[in-house]
């Protein structure tokens, strides 16, 4: 309920000193004696794009049926629970990505599927995600996001460093960086000052973004109804959780940090540092401050030891298995780490009310490699899969098996008109799946 008569905009903002926080939707969004279908505050489509690298132990990410009843293999094994949002897709192949120098352009044509010039100067296609941002995403405060857990470059000699280091291109020419700092994209989510004196502000060390919109949020509750009201102090509650999280990793007072041209600060918990950026996309999926996001778990190339589990071995080198059983099995025991930490993920997405669902209802989230077998750095069959119901649009509880050789562009021109998306071709597809 809405004590007032007049309903709030959707896009509705906490205002303070240096921070401005968009909110979650609300019922007093909505205009009395009205289907929500029918109103601004309509749930949306969001989409996300999960990318890992080295490809997967096929064996065990491929399930042996097919239809809705197959068993969840043991790679994904941690998504189980999801099954009914889940949708696993077989028989896929990236042509163009295919390349003498796989590592350096692997990344980079997952989502457009163009095969990259051969050039220093970055000529590819246009990714998918940044296609939806164009359609979907225009009308909030970021179009798209692009986040990552490693720094570093991956460079070639023919190709250059366009293609390895990012998996969002917004024109052919224009690769997008990935930001690997979570403070720099929790600031840029929600430290909004006009001025660098004013995001300076909040970063005294005693003052949270929360303290800066305290009175915005006190007043606007007043005019709130018990349910709203609730809403709105779980929200905040999580933005202040993620931002104390963020604090605690960079290790030093945020009063030393400089701003907005801060010193990266990474965390050395890896799986803190996933958990983080998913959070922090989670909450602009929740406040509508984007609906297309994309993020690399980790680089092509990547050197990360998984210590954690017990494995000491880089992980770029435990790729390159030679079939051997050891390190296929520790290559598993890494790939379903991933899966475990993207499980969170999914289930913060179903657990978030987004109108009349959730948000893992009304999203579409890609999870997947743009390689095979790590060993034979080949791109078919591509480990790809789907969670999600776009908002009704997408079945759900499948397993797809399609011809050797589809083109993976089929999928992706899919998951666009899935988001409503106009857009007949992308890279080398030939046509939708139905079947999704």
């Amino acid at each position: 309920m809405y004590i007032t008569r007049k309903h709030l905009p959707r896009r509705t903002f906490l205002r303070g000193v240096g921070a401005s926080i968009a909110l979650p939707l609300l019922d007093a969004m909505i205009p009395a004696a009205t289907a929500l279908a029918h109103t601004a505050a309509r749930p949306q489509p969001r989409m996300g794009f999960v990318y890992f690298p080295h490809g997967a132990v096929m064996s065990h990410w491929t399930p042996t049926t097919t239809g809705r009843d197959f068993e969840v293999p043991r790679i994904l094994a941690p998504l189980a629970k999801f099954r009914e949002h889940m949708t696993i897709v077989s028989g896929l192949r990236n042509r163009p990505a295919e390349s003498n120098t796989p590592h350096a352009i692997i990344a980079g044509t997952w989502l457009g599927c163009v095969a990259p010039a051969v050039s220093h100067e970055p000529k590819a296609g246009t990714t998918c995600d940044q296609i939806a941002a164009r359609h979907i995403g225009m009308d909030t405060p970021f179009p798209s996001i692009e986040l990552a857990t490693e720094s570093g470059t991956v460079c070639d000699p023919a190709y250059g460093c366009s293609y390895g280091n990012t998996i969002s291109f917004r024109s052919p020419t224009q690769p997008l960086p990935m930001e690997n700092n979570p403070r720099k994209m929790f600031y840029r989510l929600f430290g909004q000052g006009d001025t660098a004196e004013e995001r300076a502000a909040i970063a005294d060390e005693n003052m949270s973004i929360l303290d800066s919109i305290a009175d915005s949020a006190k007043s606007l509750e007043r005019e709130l109804g018990a349910a709203d009201r609730t809403v709105v102090r779980n929200y905040l509650d999580s933005v202040r959780e993620i931002e104390r999280r963020v604090q605690k990793m960079q290790g030093e007072a945020l009063a030393d940090i400089e701003i907005p041209d801060a010193p990266v600060g990474i965390p050395q918990d890896f799986e803190e540092h996933l958990k983080i950026m998913f959070e922090l996309i989670a909450l602009a999926f929740q406040a509508n401050l984007t609906r297309v996001a994309s993020f690399m778990m980790a680089r092509e190339v990547s050197m990360r030891t998984y210590t954690n589990l017990g494995i000491s071995e880089a992980f770029h080198p435990l790729s390159h298995h030679q079939n051997n059983a050891d390190k296929l099995e520790r290559l598993v025991r890494v790939q379903t780490f991933h899966s475990e930490v993207f499980a969170g993920f999914i289930e913060r997405l179903a657990n978030i009310q987004d109108g009349d669902g959730s948000l893992l209802d009304h999203s579409i989230i890609v999870y997947g490699s743009n390689m095979s077998d790590s060993d034979l750095h080949n791109n078919d069959p591509l480990p790809m899969s789907v969670f999600g119901r776009a908002c009704g649009r997408i079945k759900g509880n499948q397993h797809l098996a399609y011809p050797q050789d589809t083109p993976l562009a089929n999928l992706l021109v899919t998951v666009l008109d899935r988001a409503g998306v106009p857009v007949e071709r992308l890279g080398d597809s030939t046509g939708q799946f139905a079947e999704v």
